[in-house]
């Protein structure tokens, strides 16, 4: 019987209306289910036909492999049923990471479930990864994490099979876990790939990471000299499509960027700038730098540029095109690079690279203070650099800049400026920006060159939590706010903002104190950003204090 809309004649089979509820037929060609029997309504009362399904039967669709949106568990594996239900959706559940499988909704659930952790710098999953360094392995690769939640978040990091690390990081605290050098990374030579090259970071409550290359800048009576450190992105806001920012080989040594993949037979595929073209050959990378290769989960393509010609060299990998199946992280780096090419000191270079997902048309660009030991901070020219994403790329600044390139021809061109202004620069088709630190004989009586990404305004936050480290000689914060914003760094009220041009931003450069954890809170009632850094003598870190990771259209 059909829930009252029609009765059946035992004797003849045939249906006729039913009188007992009252209730019209259902509409002719509707399907209803009766259990798993798929039954198609005549419009009269009756059915046109009957089916008994073999898995399923969903109103309105008829025999399916799932009732959709239904859900089940397969182990640690979720499963929701799609919307037609044609069959599963799988979904991993890491108990590593502290989520689990709810059967019920056919989703992982927990703190760190991909539709609990949103789009952003902060996260549970994250590999990190060493870059080419001239740096003396006495000093320690090492990574710092900050745990930005209510609850203590315990850390385990893997490479391969291997468990290295296994520790607690109390809730809004930081630990530091130094990790052996891979030496095949940080060398210079060949590009290459290093199966399991990179570590694999899991937490069990969202955390922010920074990778430090090295860590020190003192230890044990000696200095490290050429230091830098990038804010890690974790893995579920990684991209397929990025535009490669670093910098040209200078005295034979490399610029970089390093491919790592987060799943098995990643496909990546290489399309070199015209300056990308100069590369050391190796592990499936042609000396024009171009290349398709294949990589399993954690593993590490390392591309290194060659020599190209004397002084400011032609060589650089900046502006090439990585593309993959599959989400993949881009680190770019430099062995040690002078900035400018004929100011000393050289230091190592390194920042993770923004997918062109993330990219953007307008971004604010903030000249770093610097502070020599018992003195004032002063204002220090910086360079910065701009990459076309599209060809025909116009670009303006706000206020003017005198000098600066007003366009860029082709996709992966790029231009550079060194300036110790502060403005907006816009663009007609998304950009990318970098700003790398002067080296210390430019001035300032410390420092070295160091690199950031800019971050676009569209990705900036209301709140950031951060990590500098106190064993530099000085660190800092540059915040850019709207003009009106009241923005609170530890507690504190931050003061002395002095305007952009007409842009309706305001620039506050503040020194943070070496006497605490390290640990930083930056609060605001507008969105704003964050740039972090650090010097000591000859050497010296910069990195985004955090960003969101949203989609921004073309």
């Amino acid at each position: 019987t059909d829930a009252g809309t029609s009765t059946t004649d035992s004797s003849t089979g045939d249906a006729s209306s039913s009188s007992s509820t009252g209730e019209p037929p259902c509409q002719k060609d509707t399907i209803l289910c009766d259990g798993n029997n798929a039954q198609v309504c005549d419009g009269l009362g009756g059915f046109t036909s009957m089916q008994l399904c073999p898995k399923a039967c969903a109103p309105g669709i008829g025999c399916v492999e799932c009732v959709p949106n239904s859900g089940q568990c397969n182990g640690p594996v979720a499963q929701k049923c799609k919307d037609d239900g044609s069959g599963f959706v799988d979904s991993f559940c890491d108990e590593v990471q502290g989520v689990t499988c709810d059967g019920k909704l056919g989703e992982c659930v927990g703190a760190c479930a991909p539709a609990v952790l949103g789009t952003s710098y902060i996260g549970c999953e994250y590999y990190p990864t060493v870059t080419p360094n001239v740096v003396s392995e006495t000093f320690s690769f090492a990574v710092v994490v900050s745990n930005v939640s209510a609850q203590d978040a315990t850390i385990t990091i893997t490479r391969g099979a291997n468990q290295i690390v296994q520790q607690v990081a109390a809730k809004n605290t930081n630990v530091v876990i130094a990790l052996p050098w891979v030496t095949e990374l940080k060398a210079t030579g060949q590009s290459r790939v290093v199966v399991d090259g990179a570590y694999r970071l899991r937490s069990t409550q969202p955390v922010t990471v920074y990778q430090y290359n090295p860590l020190e800048y003192q230890k044990n009576g000696g200095f490290s000299y050429t230091n830098d450190a990038s804010l890690l992105m974790p893995s579920n806001v990684w991209g397929q499509e990025t535009v490669v920012v670093t910098r040209n080989t200078l005295n034979g040594l490399p610029g970089v960027y390093a491919v790592v993949a987060r799943q098995d037979n990643t496909k990546v595929e290489l399309q070199p700038s015209a300056t990308g073209k100069i590369v050391q050959a190796g592990g499936g990378v042609a000396a024009n730098g171009t290349g398709i290769i294949m990589l399993g989960e954690g593993d590490v393509l390392e591309v290194l540029s060659a020599a190209g010609g004397g002084g400011p060299d032609i060589s650089d990998l900046t502006g090439t095109r990585v593309l993959s199946d599959k989400p993949v992280q881009i680190l770019a780096a430099h062995a040690c690079s002078y900035v400018p090419y004929n100011i000393t000191a050289c230091d190592h270079l390194e920042e993770f690279n923004l997918p062109l997902d993330n990219l953007a048309k307008d971004y604010l660009v903030s000249t770093p203070f610097v502070k020599a030991p018992n003195m004032n901070p002063q204002i220090k020219a910086r360079m910065v650099r701009v990459i076309a994403t599209t060809d025909d790329t116009t670009i303006t600044y706000d206020p003017p800049q005198p000098g600066a390139p007003a366009a860029l021809a082709k996709a992966g061109d790029y231009a550079e400026i060194q300036t110790d202004k502060d403005f907006k620069i816009s663009a007609n088709f998304k950009i990318a920006v970098a700003e790398y630190m002067l080296g210390q004989a430019a001035g300032g009586g410390t420092g070295d060159p160091a690199m950031t990404i800019s971050v676009p305004t569209e990705q900036y936050r209301n709140t950031y939590s951060f990590h500098a480290p106190t064993n530099y000689e000085s660190n800092f914060a540059n915040i850019t706010a709207p003009a009106n914003a009241k923005v609170l760094i530890d507690g504190q009220p931050v003061m002395g903002f002095v305007a952009i041009g007409a842009t309706g931003f305001s620039i506050a450069r503040v020194q943070l104190a070496n006497n605490g954890d390290g640990n930083h809170t930056i609060t605001g009632d507008q969105n704003f950003g964050v740039q972090v850094y650090g010097y000591g003598q000859y050497t010296s870190y910069w990195y985004p204090g955090g960003l969101d990771l949203k989609l921004i259209p073309q």
